[in-house]
């Protein structure tokens, strides 16, 4: 009987020392992800500010506090887990699965640069769509569409994390993935809010120091928001394309080769060969993104007089 609890004791022993050896090698995994990540949390940082402008400044920490837990909640329990399943199970879905996020993406993305650039709509029409919402309603919409944003980008984030430690026992993933979801929620979602307040940082600034320097920041900063937040909208709505399409390329050999070459057709000059990439990228997602809106439009149109028969 003691013998047997002895040799229990040394299995378990035995346990701890792997998991520990294992755990050593955490803090390297996570850094590697995260510079893997790197262009996609760039991606998300820039995309959610737009979704507070325009809402109550009061209200601005709030609803980004919100996105932020609903971010981390994806993350931690359903895209981890859901990862660690599927790797396990049926590791050849996730590439389609992220695909289809990337194709998302791109409809998206293409939605909002056509609303910047088509004709209002006819009075008669503007008036039959009209739909008259609270602020809360607003707000709540809002929310939704940041977290379905988010969810995309994270559920990229969490492939590669995974894809990164698919190799480790099985305690290193759980670790690493944990890790990388708390840190880089917490870095996004700190550097938004950072942005969203800048304006009432610099206010204060301007007001209330004495030092003459101080309040010339603080006037510029107050000055130079509104642009910056304009054109961090823009740049939010060329990375959902960058991103989708490149997602997608990931998954179709062809074009990934196709990116490759673009890569090594300009290595001696790293940002020029970044840029190429992101540019072609995006002028895809552009096209894909018209295509599936043509799609959709024409699935909507075959629906809808079914819907009132």
């Amino acid at each position: 009987m003691s013998t047997g609890l002895l040799a229990l004791l040394d299995d378990v022993a035995a346990l701890v020392k792997v998991s520990a050896a294992s755990l050593d090698d955490v803090p390297a995994q996570v850094a590697k992800t995260t510079g893997k990540v790197s262009g996609i949390v760039i991606d998300d940082t820039a995309v959610t500010p737009k979704y507070v402008v325009g809402l109550d400044p009061k209200r601005e920490l709030s609803i980004i506090y919100k996105i932020a837990k609903r971010s981390l909640i994806n993350k931690a329990l359903l895209l981890g887990p859901a990862a660690l399943l599927l790797g396990f199970f049926a590791p050849w879905i996730i590439q389609p699965l992220l695909m289809l996020g990337g194709a998302y993406l791109c409809f998206e993305g293409y939605e909002k640069v056509h609303s910047m650039f088509s004709k209002h709509p006819a009075a008669h029409e503007q008036q039959e769509e009209v739909k008259v919402i609270t602020p809360e309603e607003l707000e709540k919409a809002r929310v939704t569409g940041a977290v379905r944003t988010d969810f995309i980008l994270s559920a990229e984030i969490i492939a590669i994390a995974y894809a990164t430690v698919a190799e480790d026992p099985l305690v290193t993933q759980i670790v690493v993935m944990l890790c990388v979801a708390v840190f880089i929620t917490a870095a996004v979602y700190g550097f938004v809010g950072l942005i969203v307040k800048a304006d009432d940082i610099g206010l204060h600034m301007a007001k209330n120091s004495k030092k003459p320097n101080i309040q010339k920041i603080g006037r510029g900063i107050v000055k130079w928001m509104p642009l910056f937040l304009k054109t961090l909208g823009y740049i939010g709505t060329a990375a959902m394309l960058w991103v989708g399409a490149e997602i997608i390329a990931h998954g179709i050999p062809v074009l990934h080769h196709g990116l490759q070459a673009i890569e090594h057709a300009l290595a001696g000059v790293p940002i020029i060969a970044w840029l190429a990439k992101a540019v072609v990228c995006a002028i895809g997602g552009l096209i894909l993104g018209a295509i599936l809106e043509k799609i959709v439009v024409l699935v909507r149109r075959l629906i809808k007089p079914t819907a009132k028969v």
